[in-house]
């Protein structure tokens, strides 16, 4: 460090409060530099930093620069890593009940879901977060799924055998063996080059991810069927939470709970305008429903039932 940095450093240290000490903080997620997820976590982290004089000063590390979901969970766990949005998998994995949100056609759009995710069964899983050692700020959410094919699909039976990739995680997986496809988990990152070399046949995904990260380049087909919603969920390390002064709590409880309202909100529109974008391109775009996937969706109900018991309370949430 040269003199002038250390200048710079001293001056940024003297304009804080008396006693207070700025800190970095580093917040993970999966998700690319464009990814609403990765966007309103820079947005959060900003305001956050103003709102505590700089005390909390937040550093974003997109697309598993950190590692993957379960390396940056361990992280938490011990402290080395401060906060993340992540997707339901790893809690999932460990709690049948974090999978409920993947229940298909639970809702019908953003706005169901939105509500879903402020109601007292997400709120009750949220304060469950502490049994992994972590902080729940709230939840987000990306856009409804929709399916993604190098060659052309017009009903649900050509999806049988093909290798689609998925979340690594239990409600999920066991959806598509329902429907008689191998799911295939794998890193987002890698996705991009194992769709084009035909390493998977198609992806469950969202239209933002399809727009922004050109999957549709390599399809055939894009199946708008919105059949479920994909929540992520904001933590923070229980450890490295008991380090931080009260009124820097409130702070970040705030801005996160208000962000990740604002985020699932967006995706209404989002959707909308990928959606368009997407049908203005060469390939094919079917909208469809309940109806079109067949047996497989009661099925799947039947089973998580009986896995996760809280989704019948979620369901009656869903149907209010």
């Amino acid at each position: 460090m040269n003199r002038l940095q250390k200048f710079v450093l001293g001056c940024a240290a003297a304009m804080l409060p008396f006693g207070a000490q700025a800190e970095e903080y580093r917040l993970g997620l999966i998700t690319p530099p464009p990814h609403q997820w990765t966007v309103s976590a820079t947005e959060a982290a900003a305001e956050i930093k103003e709102k505590t004089e700089g005390r909390v000063d937040i550093l974003i590390f997109p697309s598993g620069q950190l590692g993957n979901e379960s390396q940056m969970l361990q992280q938490l766990q011990t402290g080395a890593m401060d906060f993340a949005f992540f997707t339901l998998g790893e809690f999932a994995n460990r709690s049948p009940n974090y999978g409920i949100f993947l229940a298909p056609y639970l809702v019908d759009d953003v706005a169901g879901a939105r509500e879903l995710l402020k109601g007292p069964t997400a709120q009750t899983l949220l304060d469950e977060m502490s049994d992994f050692g972590l902080v729940g700020f709230g939840w987000g959410m990306a856009g409804m799924r929709i399916i993604v094919t190098g060659e052309t699909v017009d009903t649900v039976e050509n999806l049988a055998g093909k290798k689609i990739r998925t979340i690594p995680f239990a409600p999920e997986l066991a959806f598509w063996e329902a429907l008689g496809a191998a799911p295939t988990p794998m890193p987002l990152p890698a996705l991009y080059d194992a769709f084009a070399n035909g390493q998977v046949d198609g992806m469950q995904i969202d239209v933002e991810g399809t727009w922004n990260t050109k999957y549709y380049e390599h399809a055939q087909s894009i199946i708008v069927s919105n059949h479920m919603m994909f929540p992520m969920a904001a933590v923070g390390s229980g450890r490295k939470w008991q380090g931080i002064s009260e009124a820097d709590r409130e702070v970040i409880d705030t801005v996160f709970a208000r962000k990740l309202d604002e985020l699932v909100a967006r995706y209404g529109e989002i959707d909308a305008k990928y959606k368009a974008e997407l049908e203005a391109t060469d390939v094919s775009v079917k909208t469809v429903g309940r109806d079109w996937f067949g047996p497989a969706i009661d099925a799947w109900y039947t089973e998580w039932r009986e896995k996760a018991p809280m989704l019948v309370a979620l369901e009656a949430e869903a149907q209010k």
